[in-house]
């Protein structure tokens, strides 16, 4: 049967386009509306619907409720490892949704990233510019210093607040070997500095700055920051390498275990629905059989289910299995 499929290869341009059903609600990319965060201050963020969606139907365990709270009480940074697709980043998004700390700040780990660039941002090369500019054309107003500088997500989140912002430091593992010591006395002290701004106190004791919230703005004083609210940091890590002792002593830890058959169940009904969960036995017991000789996700189980709910490779379970569930490690058979 082929009446599923949308591009058929056939050269002949037509309007098939129109028939491709709504898309799964974890890859929905109609923009969010306006929200109201806890401070008062109102955001349009740029984030998915459907991570919205998926947050909603995020369902952890108890293991992770009791995690989550301890590190809230404890005002310390919960390290949270596990195998792809598990859901440690779901996690923060989950717990800024329920708990209406608006948009979570996200900082996604590379092997360049530093301290610096999760704390902000200095354009010294277009201030330098303006600044040129200016004098050329015999302008006589100063160039403020605080429109060239962004918090990242890291110094946004350490902005004094009423309530705690939360903020996802994902796949810190990936990161140069110095970032997660570099990281210590910002989670000790909850403060830092700018010293562009410190330098230039005694003429300008307060700047706006921009923040890494979509057109937000704060107005820094004597270029020092310090938290009311120390933020809930969730720290990420797929677990390829080892972090030190006084990093580790400053975190909770929270390993994120791969979801047995019930949870696998409330999962799809979360996101699918109860009829399809009950329909889909064959799927989930594929994928968990498969999983015993490999790396998989429960993103692949619900996109295979997605894709038999729109009759994809209709009639033949062994192909649509063999083509979704790929393992993800190369240690898979």
């Amino acid at each position: 049967m082929t009446e599923w499929l949308i591009y058929k290869g056939s050269n002949e341009p037509h309007d098939g386009i129109d028939r491709l059903p709504a898309p799964p609600n974890w890859r929905n990319f109609r923009p969010e509306p306006t929200v109201n965060d806890t401070s008062g201050r109102d955001h349009v963020t740029a984030r998915r619907l459907g991570v919205q969606t998926r947050e909603a139907a995020y369902k952890p365990s108890r293991e992770e409720i009791e995690l989550v709270n301890a590190a809230m009480y404890l005002r310390r940074p919960l390290l949270v490892t596990g195998q792809p697709g598990t859901g440690k980043s779901t996690l923060a998004y989950s717990v800024a949704r329920e708990l209406k700390l608006g948009p979570v700040l996200a900082w996604s780990i590379t092997s360049k990233s530093v301290r610096q660039e999760g704390l902000y941002q200095y354009d010294a090369l277009a201030r330098l510019r303006d600044h040129s500019l200016a004098a050329n054309f015999s302008d006589d107003r100063s160039v403020d210093i605080g429109q060239y500088i962004r918090l990242g997500p890291l110094g946004t989140a350490l902005l004094p607040s009423r309530r705690p912002r939360v903020l996802l430091i994902d796949e810190l593992d990936k990161s140069d070997i110095d970032l997660p010591s570099d990281l210590l006395s910002i989670f000790e002290d909850g403060e830092y500095e700018i010293p562009e701004l410190t330098r230039i106190a005694a003429e300008q004791e307060e700047a706006n700055v921009r923040t890494h919230d979509t057109n937000g703005t704060a107005t820094i004083v004597a270029g020092k920051i310090r938290c009311d609210e120390f933020p809930f940091v969730i720290i990420t890590s797929n677990g390829d390498r080892d972090f030190s002792p006084p990093f580790l002593r400053r975190c909770l830890q929270l390993e994120m275990k791969l979801p047995e058959r019930g949870r696998l169940e409330d999962i799809v009904k979360a996101h699918l629905g109860s009829q399809q969960a009950a329909q889909s036995d064959d799927l989930i017991e594929a994928f968990m059989r498969r999983r015993t000789d490999g790396e998989l996700a429960t993103d692949q189980l619900l996109n295979a289910i997605y894709l038999r709910l729109h009759h994809a490779w209709p009639g033949d379970r062994e192909r649509l299995v063999e083509s979704i569930l790929q393992y993800l490690n190369s240690s898979g058979i």
